[in-house]
C-alpha cells in the first residue's frame, strides 16, 4: 500500500488550492481524488455575462504564494492573453474564465486523479487508510474538500423532476423550453438575481410570459462590498471570529448574511434597467412580478403545472401562486461525508459541524500529528469567508504548516486596520465619568 503525506479527498477550490501548493514539494508527497470525469465548478449555473464576486488575487494560491506555478496572473500568461486581459478593464473576472482557470490548474497537475471515487476512510492506529474504487492507500494527513450540494426545502424534494421544478445549479446544465411559459424563481441571492437576469434578456417565443421572483428577504439587497466589510474576509478576522463562543457567532453570521450573500449591485441595475425596458420601451406582453418578504410553505402539482403557498412575513397572510416552471435558488448545504462511517463516533461536533482546531483539523481522539482537515464546512466556526473563495490560498497554507508540523507564527497574516479583540494596554481602559458642568 502507498504511502502519502496528505490525501485529499474531492477537487474543487478547495483542495486544488491545497494541490497547487504543494505540487513539487520535497517535503510532502500527495495525491487527491475526485469522482468527477474531469474538474467541475458550478457547470449548470454558467450563464453568460456571470461574474466573481471576489478579486481576481483571491485565486487558488496567490494570497498565500504569489510566485506559484497556478496563480491567475500565471494562467493569462501562459494562455498568451495577459495584455489583452489588462486592456480590456474587466470589473469583476468572468465566472466561466475562472472555471477554465481552474481546470487549467487541475489539469496541469500529475497529483490529481478524477474519476476516482472515495469509498472509505478508516485509521489502522498509525495512518489514515483510505480505500478507493481503484487502489488502497495510506497517509498521515487527509484533506477534505468534497463541496457542496444543492438545498431545497423538504416539502420539495421529492417532487423534482429536472424539467419544470429544478434547483439553480441545474439551470444551465440543458436546454428547456421555458419561452411562453409562467416561471417563479425562489431565491433572494445572487443565484436567484442572475436566473431572473437571464430570463428577462430572453426575446420573442424564447421569453417567458410571466417571471416571479420571490425572496425571504425584504427586499433584493445588494451585496456589502465596502473595504470595512471585506475585511471580513481577512485572516485576521477569521481568526477573532475563531476564539469567539458560538452565540456571538451564530448572531454575528446573522446580522452580516449582506457581506457575502448579497447581490452584485451591477445584477441588480441590469434587472431594474430590463424591466424599465421591458414595460416602458418595448411594451413587452411579458408579466413581471417582484415578491420579496414571502415564506415559500408548500408546493403541489396543478395539472402540467405547479401551485405556491407562500406566506407574507409581515402582513401574515397567505398568498397562492400557479406557474408552470419552479426554479430552486434556494442556496447549498456541505456534502455528506459517508465514507468517513468507519470514524464518524471519533471525530467531536460543533452543532451540524466537525468541531476544528485553529488549523482547521478536526478535534478527534486520534493522535495529533494525524489530522483529517475540514475544508469549506466550518462556517459557523470559521465564519463568512470559509465558503468564499476569499481565504482559500491562506487556509490551504495555515494546513499546510500544520503537516509540517512549523509554528503558527510562520503563517503570515495581515496587517490589519481593526482592532477585533478588547486589548489590555492600560491607554484603552474606560475613563472616570466627567464631572458635570453647572
Amino acid at each position: 500500500m502507498t504511502s502519502y503525506d496528505c490525501i485529499g479527498i474531492g477537487c474543487g477550490p478547495s483542495n486544488l488550492s491545497v494541490a497547487s501548493l504543494l505540487h513539487g514539494s520535497p517535503d510532502l508527497r500527495s495525491i487527491f481524488f475526485d469522482q468527477k470525469p474531469e474538474f467541475a465548478w458550478h457547470d449548470g449555473m454558467m450563464l453568460s455575462d456571470v461574474g466573481l464576486q471576489v478579486s481576481l488575487f483571491k485565486d487558488l494560491v496567490t494570497l498565500a504564494d504569489p510566485s506559484n506555478r497556478f496563480s491567475f496572473i500565471s494562467y493569462l500568461h501562459g494562455k498568451g492573453r495577459l495584455h489583452q486581459f489588462l486592456n480590456a478593464g474587466f470589473s469583476q473576472i468572468s465566472r466561466q474564465e475562472f472555471s477554465d482557470y481552474m481546470k487549467w490548474a487541475a489539469d496541469g497537475n500529475e497529483d490529481i486523479h478524477f474519476g476516482e471515487r472515495v469509498l472509505r476512510v478508516d485509521f489502522d492506529g498509525s495512518d489514515f487508510v483510505v480505500e478507493t474504487t481503484k487502489r488502497d492507500v495510506r497517509s498521515a494527513n487527509v484533506t477534505l474538500g468534497v463541496g457542496v450540494v444543492a438545498e431545497v426545502p423538504e416539502f420539495a424534494r421529492r417532487q423534482l423532476d429536472g424539467e419544470t421544478q429544478f434547483h439553480i445549479h441545474d439551470f444551465a446544465s440543458r436546454p428547456r423550453r421555458l419561452g411562453g411559459r409562467r416561471i417563479v424563481v425562489v431565491g433572494g441571492g445572487q443565484s436567484g438575481a442572475e436566473a431572473v437576469l437571464e430570463l428577462l434578456r430572453r426575446r420573442g417565443v424564447d421569453a417567458p410570459t410571466q417571471l416571479t421572483w420571490i425572496s425571504r428577504r425584504e427586499n433584493f439587497f445588494p451585496i456589502d462590498d465596502s473595504p470595512f466589510a471585506n475585511d471580513f474576509f481577512t485572516p485576521t478576522h477569521s481568526d477573532y471570529f475563531f476564539a469567539r463562543q458560538p452565540s456571538y457567532r451564530k448572531a454575528f453570521l446573522q446580522r452580516n448574511v449582506l457581506a457575502s450573500d448579497g447581490i452584485s449591485g451591477h445584477t441588480l441595475r441590469d434587472i431594474y434597467q430590463r424591466i424599465y425596458t421591458l414595460r416602458y420601451v418595448e411594451q413587452s406582453p411579458m408579466r413581471v412580478e417582484l415578491m420579496p418578504f414571502r415564506d415559500v410553505q408548500e408546493v403541489w402539482r396543478d395539472g402540467v403545472g405547479w401551485r405556491l403557498a407562500a406566506g407574507h412575513l409581515a402582513d401574515n397572510k397567505s398568498e397562492t401562486l400557479g406557474t408552470d416552471v419552479l426554479i430552486w435558488a434556494s442556496g447549498f448545504r456541505s456534502a455528506t461525508l459517508d465514507f468517513l462511517e468507519p470514524l464518524q463516533r471519533r471525530f467531536e461536533r460543533e452543532g451540524p459541524e466537525f468541531r476544528i482546531d485553529q488549523d482547521y483539523a478536526a478535534v478527534w481522539d486520534g493522535p495529533r500529528h494525524r489530522n483529517l482537515f475540514l475544508l469549506n464546512s466550518t462556517r459557523r466556526q470559521r465564519g463568512l469567508p470559509d465558503p468564499n473563495l476569499s481565504l482559500t490560498a491562506w487556509r490551504s497554507q495555515a494546513v499546510i504548516n500544520r503537516m509540517l508540523q512549523r509554528p503558527r507564527t510562520a503563517l503570515k497574516m495581515d496587517d490589519a486596520f481593526v482592532s477585533w479583540a478588547a486589548t489590555t494596554d492600560d491607554s484603552t481602559q474606560a475613563l472616570a465619568p466627567a464631572q458635570e458642568v453647572v
